[in-house]
């Protein structure tokens, strides 16, 4: 069973990140007024600022911050701090180049971007353990400190570790983990292509390869090793501030990235989980506008989505506020006219309850010279600090749904083995990705919210029985405890939606020699007979369900039934298994399972909805187009329902329950028109 988060934003409120190393010191006081006066009231800083208080080894400053924390103090501004081991200083790296990352070729990564080092090197935790100590001794007590960040997303940049240090502590993690060599070469498939290892020493982290093609159960393992890794590194941090953080003020990392659990992370280091979030960071020059401008900042719901799933009540530590870029990659345009409202929006929608923008000022120097802030480099008033006071004073009217609960019809099931195991084996990535990125566009433009929702180790039914449907795209690997736990979900009654290839392997990543769905088999009455991927020159297979013909994705599972509740619902329409079974149900205990042989596409997931009877669920209160997103977070038994208009064009609305609009606090119903990228937030007088 998940932990109560630690702590939580007493009202929704805004911040943004500040570097006053990056400023002369004549701009501090006038940058603190000029934020308070637009609604800002917590800033970070310090995140990239080692040598600001440790020059030279051993030498210790706190003049810097004790000078700007006094120009802080005489205002109400609130402050997170970040413990600066993003990037190490020069004289770090220069002295002791044992702490610095490496390409899997082994080549070293050097001094001059950030992220450069290893979690695992002795030495650099050495440091990094006395920096955080000194930080946390000195600044902690600082009236005006009200929060900690630890690192700066971590696993960005690279989330692959190939040093010496690596590959000792990989060493030791598999001992832990194996005990003997006979285990590790069972669990490994060693026997294949001679890889049996007779000697710890033997025994690396991946190295290059032909093709770059490795052993993918030992893959498996290095990324669980990463993810271990990282979040003993994080535990590190946060143990040491834990000894000098006052009472109420609260430890937190911004996140999130790949080989990472993000649950374990936050159960175990932290009390409350922040996000950056950039809805057209991918929106690069370079890329097909057509797709981007009609989906990639919605695109953003879907990662907030999973940001939930790790903290109901989170914070985003970085909003985007201007054009992404970097001097050696990414271009991208500054957002249009209510487009950062639009984001805040959506991020508060899905459960944000601090929003801070980065960054305040655009850097005038350095990689991101392009990364732009709220104010550009002139430093005058702009277009984007009015649309922040704009924001701010939309904020004022919903501050107090803080701690509201987001308000899905129905969860997509996850767990960390198969986002792995998907990342080292291309077959279950294509059927994967494009599943959930499916089910997810069906979720907007039928206007049917989700949530992710995690088999953990710890994971239990109650977490699951409060969705009345749940999907399981595609979990090839599958184990007796997650297995154990949706047969209980099915019996108490509830819906599981299962795709192609479910129970395909064990939680080394094996093939196992039992039918699919192998653990799942007897919940789902069904059989795996044979199964293909959907060849370029093959024939359009659809599937005829209740006399509708239906996309059935790019892989078949050819089915059967086995149990006696179990009845075919669809069929193949063509191909060598035309009438074969494409879709089975089959009743178990007060629920059911509806087994899918193919992948999710938008329209079948549209149809699996109806069937179970949670399509638009909030349809008697709205009528909305497929451009907009609604977003629902409830409190109390008070409701607080966002209107999000993604499109650059006018969209037409209709409130079919009379409301009140929290920014006019008039009373509306009827037809409403949202100008581009508008949004709204009503409340409306109908128990949801």
């Amino acid at each position: 069973m998940r932990k109560q988060q630690n702590y939580q934003w007493p009202e929704i409120t805004l911040g943004t990140c500040y570097y006053p190393e990056h400023w002369e010191r004549g701009l501090w006081a006038k940058d603190l007024e000029r934020m308070l006066a637009s609604g800002i009231t917590t800033i970070r800083i310090g995140e990239f600022a080692w040598s600001k208080v440790e020059p030279e080894e051993g030498r210790f400053t706190y003049e810097f911050f004790d000078d700007f924390l006094a120009v802080v103090a005489s205002t109400p501004m609130k402050v997170i701090f970040g413990t600066p081991t993003a990037t190490p200083p020069a004289w770090l790296t220069n002295r002791y180049p044992e702490v610095l990352n490496c390409r899997i070729d082994g080549v070293k990564y050097q001094h001059g971007m950030r992220r450069h080092y290893n979690y695992n090197s002795p030495v650099y935790r050495k440091f990094c353990k006395r920096i955080v100590e000194k930080l946390g001794e000195h600044y902690a007590k600082h009236p005006n400190v009200v929060g900690w960040q630890i690192d700066n997303e971590i696993n960005c940049e690279t989330a692959e570790f190939y040093s010496d240090s690596d590959i000792a502590a990989f060493r030791k993690f598999l001992q832990r983990k194996y005990e003997t060599l006979e285990k590790l070469n069972t669990a490994w498939g060693a026997v294949f292509w001679n890889q049996e290892y007779t000697d710890w020493e033997e025994i690396y982290v991946p190295r290059l390869t032909i093709h770059n093609s490795t052993n993918p159960h030992q893959m498996l393992d290095y990324i669980r090793f990463i993810s271990d890794s990282a979040v003993s590194f994080c535990k590190m941090q946060s143990d040491i501030l834990r000894k000098y953080v006052k009472p109420g003020d609260f430890i937190t990392t911004n996140g999130m990235f790949q080989n990472m659990d993000n649950h374990r992370m936050t159960d175990e280091a932290l009390d409350v989980y922040t996000y950056d979030s950039y809805p057209n960071f991918a929106y690069c020059l370079t890329e097909d506008p057509k797709h981007a401008a009609n989906l990639n900042d919605r695109r953003w719901s879907n990662n907030l989505s999973q940001v939930r799933s790790v903290c109901p009540h989170f914070g985003i530590m970085e909003q985007q506020s201007g054009a992404n870029g970097w001097n050696t990659r990414m271009e991208a345009p500054a957002p249009k006219p209510g487009q950062m409202m639009l984001w805040a929006m959506q991020s508060i929608a899905h459960g944000a309850d601090f929003v801070s923008f980065f960054r305040w000022r655009t850097s005038v120097m350095g990689t991101e010279i392009y990364w732009h802030g709220i104010l550009d480099y002139d430093n005058r008033d702009n277009r984007k600090l009015e649309e922040v006071r704009k924001i701010y004073k939309r904020v004022q009217t919903i501050k107090d749904l803080a701690g509201a609960s987001y308000r899905a019809a129905f969860g997509i099931v996850q767990d960390y083995s198969n986002i792995w195991d998907s990342q080292v084996d291309v077959w279950h990535q294509r059927l994967v990705w494009s599943s959930e990125e499916e089910i997810f566009i069906a979720s907007q433009i039928y206007h049917t919210p989700m949530d992710y929702v995690y088999l953990l180790e710890d994971t239990q039914v109650d977490e699951l029985v409060e969705y009345p449907v749940l999907f399981y795209p595609h979990g090839l690997i599958l184990s007796e405890q997650k297995a154990a736990v949706l047969k209980e979900y099915v019996e108490q009654g509830g819906c599981l939606i299962l795709g192609a290839r479910t129970g395909l392997k064990d939680e080394t990543g094996k093939c196992v020699m039992t039918p699919m769905p192998g653990l799942l088999a007897e919940i789902t009455g069904s059989d795996v007979k044979d199964f293909t991927f959907v060849g370029p020159a093959d024939e359009e297979v659809l599937m005829e369900w209740n006399g509708q013909k239906m996309d059935t994705g790019i892989f078949h599972d050819i089915l059967d039934t086995t149990g006696e509740e179990a009845m075919v619902l669809a069929r193949y329409t063509s191909d060598y298994y035309k009438g074969r079974a494409a879709l089975v149900e089959n009743t178990f205990g007060k629920g059911k399972v509806l087994h899918f042989g193919g992948t999710f596409t938008r329209e079948n997931v549209k149809a699996f909805l109806a069937y179970a009877g949670i399509l638009e669920p909030w349809n008697a209160l709205l009528d909305v187009p497929e451009g907009c997103e609604i977003g629902i977070r409830e409190k109390g038994g008070k409701n607080w329902i966002f209107v999000l208009n993604y499109m650059n064009k006018e969209q037409e609305i209709t409130l079919k329950a009379a409301g009140i609009d929290l920014d006019t606090e008039e009373r509306v119903q009827g037809r409403v028109r949202l100008s581009a990228y508008e949004t709204k937030v009503y409340q409306i007088d109908i128990a949801l």
